[in-house]
Order: C-alpha cells, then structure tokens, then sequence
C-alpha cells in the first residue's frame, strides 16, 4: 500500500475523485513553479483553447496559458514530476483496472481576474481520458486569492447536485473522474500555478 496514493484512489473509488495535499513537497514546488516562470518569460506559453484540437481561443470560457511538457526536454524537475506520475499510474492500474496506458500534462497560467467556466474533461468525440490531474505550484495561496476549483458532484436520490470547493494550495493534488465530474476554475485575484494532464486509455 502506497501512504500517498492510496487516499487518492479510496476518493475516486468512493466520490468520484481524490485529493492529496503533499504530492510535491515545498522545495518541488517551488522548483517547478521556477520553471514553469522561466518557459513564460522565454515566450514558450500559449493561451488555452476549447474543444478536441484546442485551436479555438475563447477568453469568455477559459483564460489560462498553457505549455506542453515534453518528456524529451524535461528538464530534471520536470522529469521528476513525470515519474511520480508514472508511478501513480501504474498504481492505479493494480488497484482499479482502469487500463491506462499513457499521460500528458501541462503547465497552466492563470493570470489574475481569469478562470475557465464549468466543463467536462471528456470530449464526446474521444473517451481516452479516464482522469483528469491538478498539481498545484502555488505558494502562501490564502482563500481571499480565489482561483479555488469546483467540483459539480451529483447527488445520490436525485437531489441536487452539491459544489465542493478545494484550494489551489501549493503541492497539492486532485484527481477525477474525466467523464463524469463537471468542474470549473474560479477567479483568482493573482496569478495561479499548476500542472495539468489526464491519465488515458489508447
């Protein structure tokens, strides 16, 4: 039994999602979000789009920047991050048989006063993506910054569906079902940090 996935995988398996609040200690987050500032400030940032290929810019329904991270030129830290991840993967699949075959992730840069309206991970048109991956890279993150995630979770007995709210701390992760868990991003008040990605079948 893995101490940190295993919270993870009981969410998931009980809600629908998961959360661990130290999947990247203070120094990866810190190194990471260092990076991730470094390839912004070299102009290697895109601003986010809508649907399967994500060419269309829509800033009234997501205002994030995005980037890539290519596991050929993964800097160590990144590398680092993506290992873990292949780590947690390969745990999920022996403990949940969900088949996952592969990952992608990115950064994402939320500048202040930008969000992404509720949304589903899974696109009609592509079932691959099993669950959907946030790791947050943000420091002294206080609930006056905003930016906080909400979940839609239904409600058993037909009633109405309930909101969870859950902070952008630093180090942090949240896991959820890609096709079943509608989800937006709220306002921050300053600049949000994280990785993003989905675990997939082929």
């Amino acid at each position: 039994m893995n101490p940190l996935f295993e919270p993870i995988i009981e969410g998931i398996l009980a809600d629908g999602f998961g959360v661990a609040d130290n999947f990247l200690s203070p120094n990866e987050v810190k190194a990471l979000a260092s990076q991730l500032h470094k390839r912004h400030e070299a102009g290697q940032f895109r601003a986010a789009g809508i649907g399967n290929q994500q060419v269309m810019v829509e800033q009234a329904i997501r205002g994030d920047e995005i980037l890539w991270i290519d596991e050929a030129t993964a800097t160590p830290d990144e590398a680092a991050f993506l290992q873990r991840v292949g780590e947690f993967v390969e745990y999920v699949n022996q403990t949940c048989y969900l088949g996952l075959r592969e990952f992608e992730f990115h950064y994402a840069r939320y500048p202040a006063g930008t969000f992404y309206k509720r949304h589903l991970d899974q696109f009609r048109s592509d079932s691959r993506r099993k669950l959907s991956v946030i790791c947050y890279l943000n420091t002294d993150w206080q609930e006056t910054d905003g930016g906080q995630l909400a979940l839609y979770l239904p409600a058993p007995g037909g009633k109405s569906e309930q909101q969870l709210i859950i902070s952008p701390t630093g180090g942090r992760l949240v896991c959820f079902e890609s096709g079943r868990l509608e989800h937006e991003v709220l306002p921050a008040t300053r600049e949000r940090l994280s990785i993003t990605g989905w675990l997939k079948t082929i």
